[in-house]
């Protein structure tokens, strides 16, 4: 059998190249798994159809539809001087000030992982104004904990958005 020598300095460019060729491979296979989570991996099944019923129930203005999928520690979050406020002071400050303005939600995009989830939406009032945000949700056991509210401008809601000028 032969007996092939190498210098360290050899070795270690060997070496050197293995490490960046695996990290390289590591890269691409994180790149790839991000990929995927655009492509449509994202919040469960289950957890988006939760999702998808909240806007249904503004649209519908039946508050029990919403209430049935918020949980009892429901908080809610935004801008407009809401700091984790309960469902029971959202229903007060956000249901019952907002519903009359509001036509309907376009879903834009929903993702997420596991029982988090991010939605953009357009928001549409009945007077033809329109509004964008993202809500992040927080959601456990099919119902949702928590929801923050981040407005897209400062008509980020509907009763702002139907009294703005343009």
């Amino acid at each position: 059998m032969a007996r092939t020598t190498m210098s360290r300095r050899s070795l270690l460019e060997a070496g050197a190249g293995a490490l960046a060729g695996g990290a390289a491979l590591l890269g691409a296979a994180k790149a790839h798994a991000a990929e995927g989570r655009r492509a449509g991996m994202g919040p469960s099944k289950a957890n988006e159809d939760v999702i998808r019923k909240y806007y249904a129930g503004w649209e519908k203005k039946e508050w029990g539809a919403l209430d049935i999928l918020l949980a009892d520690n429901f908080t809610f979050t935004s801008a407009n001087d809401d700091d984790h406020i309960s469902k029971s002071a959202f229903k007060a400050r956000c249901w019952e000030s907002q519903i009359d303005f509001i036509e309907r939600f376009d879903v834009e995009q929903v993702f997420g992982e596991g029982n988090e989830a991010f939605v953009k939406y357009l928001g549409r009032t009945k007077n033809g104004k329109s509004f964008r945000n993202v809500d992040y949700f927080q959601l456990k056991d099919g119902k949702v904990e928590a929801i923050e509210c981040y407005f897209g401008g400062q008509f980020g809601f509907p009763s702002a958005a139907s009294t703005r000028e343009r």
